[in-house]
């Protein structure tokens, strides 16, 4: 998975962002879902092109265990990303909660690749700390073995 990858779900906190779970990262944030409750529950939001069929909110089937993920009442595929996309380009939300709803996963998935980024870099100088005190000790090692002979 690609830490910047456009289905991650970011969950907004009261007092920081964080991805929600690496394995399962395109559910919808619970500010997503209010947005879809609020502006999209009574018109078409969710295309199953497998089925070559469109779906209200209500139609669709919510997979409560399998992290709330969006699925098709018919053949079971999982509409999340359909449902995501329906979302950011809906003309029923208004402009100004739209822009910022885009601001704001914009600004949330910079900040998740950059996090990641950070996380590798803290392992490079990791390997790098944990390789120089292997030489010192190494060399300790040796130089205790020379002054004993």
């Amino acid at each position: 998975m690609l830490p910047d990858s456009r289905g991650d779900t970011i969950l907004f906190g009261p007092d920081r962002l964080s991805h929600l779970d690496c394995q399962q990262p395109r559910i919808l944030s619970a500010e997503e879902r209010l947005l879809l409750f609020t502006y999209c529950r009574d018109h078409l939001m969710g295309k199953c092109i497998a089925c070559a069929a469109d779906f209200n909110l209500s139609d669709l089937a919510l997979d409560v265990l399998g992290f709330l993920r969006y699925r098709c009442p018919r053949c079971r595929r999982d509409l999340t990303d359909s449902v995501r996309t329906h979302l950011y380009a809906c003309a029923m939300l208004p402009s100004e909660v739209r822009r910022r709803a885009q601001a704001a996963r914009e600004a949330a998935r910079s900040l998740v690749k950059q996090s990641y980024q950070l996380a590798g870099a803290a392992d490079v100088l990791t390997q790098e700390a944990e390789a120089a005190l292997a030489a010192l000790r190494e060399a300790m090692r040796q130089s205790l073995h020379h002054d004993d002979q």
